[in-house]
């Protein structure tokens, strides 16, 4: 192989991902863009909201564009601090600590907790990022069946080492059910184990509250459970966060590489995260959860407990092509393909926010049940 060839490779890589249906395209899309949206993480509307805006202008004016460095060196200021406190408030627990991204705050949270001499079992369906956070943990990692508390007593009751975390999402992301997360607490109680579980598409939309799907369980404030959320689903901004027990921010500050070396996340998401947060009450949580509901029932699927509510398609290719009939009638949808799922279950994500109309909601079902 010459050096000219030397990635001559991903032309033959690309050519299989097509033919399987794996290709992926990035569409930029302008300010004003019309299409119903459907696809967004957006739930509660907030993204929008001219508090939010209003609170992310001005930490630009006070603060500049970004955050300077990383947390440790210039990176941390007044509205880090103020949404640490107002996450930890929200949820339950007694800190947190924001992370420039969900994905972040998932790698750092695990490779914090575990390590050489740690047993990690994850659910089969975790979402990508607790995926890669069990493998760069270093530890033993053992995948267990979807949902099954079975399989995790089983993984944990064999176990040499010392220390095991167990890992799951709170509520699944395309299929939006919920972790039994009572049970997996409960077992791993009864074998000296931490649960750390990943509520992004709980916070804000499980709960009378929002206060997402592990303080509903009653698990956030319990000192063996960590919580992990996003600041870009119902919050409308971006960036993550690892919540939990007295001690856990001091921990992760010292050896969360993840936040360690990364550059803060940016002043003005953290304000309209901030914003955004102080807007999530009860009548934006039961609209989400009653449109959500709305959208299943018209599309003849499942009810689900959170706002994503999947649509069956089978066929990547298939799926693609939906996607794009959707997209060509103005309402937009998204597309799971491997190895967001597994093979054969190729499916199309209609995503519920709060402020869609029933007239909406018809149209977006009608729309893709003819796709």
């Amino acid at each position: 192989m010459t050096v000219s060839d030397a990635l001559g490779w991903l032309v033959d890589a690309a050519a299989r991902r097509t033919e399987a249906g794996l290709h992926r395209v990035l569409r930029p899309r302008a300010a004003g863009d019309a299409l119903l949206d459907l696809a967004s993480n957006d739930y509660l509307g907030l993204a929008r909201h001219p508090a939010v805006v209003e609170a992310a202008v001005a930490a630009l004016r006070d603060f500049g564009a970004g955050s300077t460095g990383s947390r440790l060196v210039t990176g941390s200021t007044s509205l880090h601090d103020a949404l640490e406190q107002a996450l930890a408030a929200h949820v339950g627990t007694a800190e947190a600590l924001v992370f420039s991204s969900g994905y972040l705050a998932n790698l750092g949270a695990a490779a914090a907790l575990a390590g050489p001499g740690t047993l990690v079992v994850s659910d089969e369906s975790n979402h990508a990022s607790l995926v890669d956070a069990c493998r760069l943990s270093r530890a033993r990692v053992v995948v267990v069946p979807h949902a099954s508390v079975t399989a995790v007593e089983e993984a944990l009751r064999g176990r040499a080492e010392e220390r095991a975390l167990v890992v799951t999402d709170t509520v699944f992301s395309v299929d939006g059910d919920v972790a039994p997360l009572a049970e997996l607490h409960d077992a791993c109680r009864r074998h000296g184990a931490a649960l750390l579980v990943d509520d992004a598409h709980g916070l804000g939309v499980v709960g009378p509250l929002g206060a997402g799907a592990a303080a509903t369980a009653g698990l956030a404030g319990e000192p063996d459970v960590v919580v992990t959320v996003t600041l870009s689903k119902s919050l409308g901004s971006q960036g993550g966060a690892v919540l939990g027990p007295a001690g856990l921010r001091d921990h992760l500050v010292d050896t969360a590489r993840a936040f360690v070396f990364d550059t803060g996340l940016a002043p003005s998401a953290a304000a309209a995260a901030l914003a955004a947060l102080r807007l999530v009450d009860a009548d934006r949580v039961s609209a989400l959860r009653r449109t959500s509901w709305s959208l299943a029932d018209a599309l003849g699927v499942a009810r689900t407990a959170g706002a994503v509510v999947p649509l069956p398609v089978g066929n990547p290719h298939r799926a693609v092509a939906a996607q794009a009939l959707c997209r060509s009638e103005g309402v937009s949808v998204g597309c799971f393909r491997p190895p967001s799922v597994p093979a054969g279950r190729s499916c199309l994500r209609l995503t519920a926010r709060a402020a869609l109309s029933d007239a909406e909601v018809t149209r977006a079902a009608e729309t893709a049940l003819r796709a």
